[in-house]
């Protein structure tokens, strides 16, 4: 028996564009400190110290669009041996757990689950530590477990759950509600009445208890994750659940699809507590968020990158690429990327939301993907490009492959600025160093590989009379990707 983390990666956070895209969500950003959200996440229960241990098996729920920067942060992060379960489409948090539950099950039947979403901040690992334990109790006996935040003011922007008695010698509560987004006033009611904490969206239960409970719940959702999970294939290092399993699958949340119906049903008996904890948390929603958790100078600042302030206060300003100075401003957001800049102030940050609606009406690219794209052999970055031409700086890490490929409409020319290029060119293949270069003509089959100890960096000059990245024809790929 061993506690199970499982991190819900699937989310977009749409709230903190222009940092985070659809294709590089915020969990894969790092936004407090030097690891991303998705790392910090992972390393939280890496030391747990409680009264059972932790599973060295991580299991990971993301979207397959973004799965091989995800398994290179874990790996960099030092988990190697994670379960890395890919949905083929967004079905919200209750069919993510679903599908974790019944990996678990495969390996340890009595796993306790303890499930995390990839994008949250605790700054307090020990306090976190302390309610797994606080809590664990409860799982193990087969309870549904959530942690509630003890607020610190009247928040309007999170749900609630509304705490019934606390049991004897314990640091638990009954579960008695989850509470909607509160307006104003209410939020001031509940923060004065002691009763209700804020949602974190953290869990923790047995995995047959989840699955006993969705099952009950829900079957149609049992089935289809049950399904999923029989029919899923091995792609890499990843689970490929069955698509079309998937795509029949009810779309719930884990609040809706089970935890506010557990007091109401007295044929499924299973009881739901909450263990409230102070400890640095934050879901990090909106960009005032992140000026909130962030360090500050004396000014109440928060800068990251290459920023020059002056007369300015309460400010958050990152730069990514280029020098941001800022004069005389104050409760101003400004996020600076090589391809959009967004300037608002902090009590509107909620309504970013709007600003990414109208780029997609009007087909802006910058709501999908960085101008730097990451693949699993490295990644490249799209400097310059015009009617005809495009110029990228492509970077491939020791041991990348790129796979065996040809372009209908575009011919490229490479020049290695740094490392060791093989490159096959038709029957040709190719050793080429710093300052060498190499012509692909449109219609030739090529290949680029790493077999150097250190990264690989060339500049790509693209020409033709269509430059996308949909004009690719794979042969051969050992990523497993498909032709286009």
């Amino acid at each position: 028996m061993l506690l199970q983390p499982v991190i819900l990666s699937g989310g977009s956070g749409t709230r903190l564009w222009p940092l985070s895209r659809e294709k590089h969500p915020k969990q894969l950003l790092a936004l407090i400190g030097e690891e991303t959200m998705l790392q910090a996440t992972a390393t939280r229960v890496r030391d747990f110290d409680g009264s059972i241990g932790v599973a060295q098996r991580m299991i990971v729920v993301c979207n397959e669009e973004y799965r091989f920067i995800t398994a290179e942060q874990l790996r960099v992060a030092g988990f190697n041996n994670c379960a890395l379960l890919l949905e083929p489409a967004g079905r919200n948090t209750a069919p993510a757990l679903t599908l974790a539950a019944f990996s678990a099950v495969a390996s340890d039947s009595d796993a306790v689950l303890l499930v995390m979403p990839a994008d949250h901040v605790i700054n307090d690992k020990p306090g976190f530590h302390q309610a797994i334990q606080n809590g664990l109790q409860q799982a193990l006996d087969g309870a549904m477990v959530t942690f509630g935040i003890v607020p610190d003011r009247p928040e309007t922007g999170y749900g609630y759950i509304q705490t019934g008695d606390q049991m004897a010698d314990t640091q638990v509560r009954e579960l008695q509600a989850f509470v909607e987004k509160p307006v104003l006033e209410v939020a001031r009611q509940y923060l004065e009445g002691g009763r209700h904490l804020w949602n974190s969206g953290i869990f923790m239960m047995r995995a047959s208890t989840w699955l006993k409970a969705i099952q009950h719940f829900n079957p149609a959702m049992y089935t289809a994750c049950q399904a999923s999970m029989q029919k899923a294939s091995l792609d890499c290092d990843f689970v490929r659940v069955d698509k079309e399993a998937f795509l029949s699958c009810p779309a719930d949340s884990i609040d809706y699809a089970v935890m506010e119906k557990l007091g109401n049903d007295k044929d499924l008996n299973i009881p739901g507590y909450v263990v409230p904890f102070d400890a640095g948390w934050s879901d990090v929603g909106a960009w005032d968020a992140v000026w909130q958790v962030s360090d500050k100078d004396d000014n109440g600042n928060t800068v990251h990158g290459d920023v020059l302030l002056e007369d300015s206060r309460n400010c958050l300003v990152i730069s990514d690429s280029r020098l941001v100075a800022c004069l005389g401003l104050e409760d101003v957001i400004v996020i600076e990327t090589p391809d959009a800049v967004l300037v608002t102030n902090k009590a509107n940050t909620q309504n970013i939301k709007r600003v990414v609606t109208r780029l997609k009406e009007e087909n802006y690219t910058q709501t999908d993907n960085h101008r730097k794209v990451y693949r699993p052999w490295g990644h490249y970055d799209s400097v310059d490009s015009g009617e005809h031409f495009q110029v990228k700086r492509i970077v491939v890490k020791p041991g990348g492959r790129l796979s065996m490929q040809m372009h209908n409409h575009r011919a490229e020319h490479w020049i290695v600025v740094s490392g060791t290029a093989l490159v096959t060119r038709g029957e040709d293949v190719m050793t080429l160093v710093a300052n060498q270069s190499t012509y692909i003509p449109l219609g030739v089959k090529h290949r680029l590989e790493n077999p150097g100890d250190t990264d690989l960096e060339l500049i790509e000059v693209q020409s033709g009379a269509y430059l996308g990245e949909d004009d690719i024809v794979r042969f051969d790929d050992i990523y497993g990707r498909v032709a286009g």
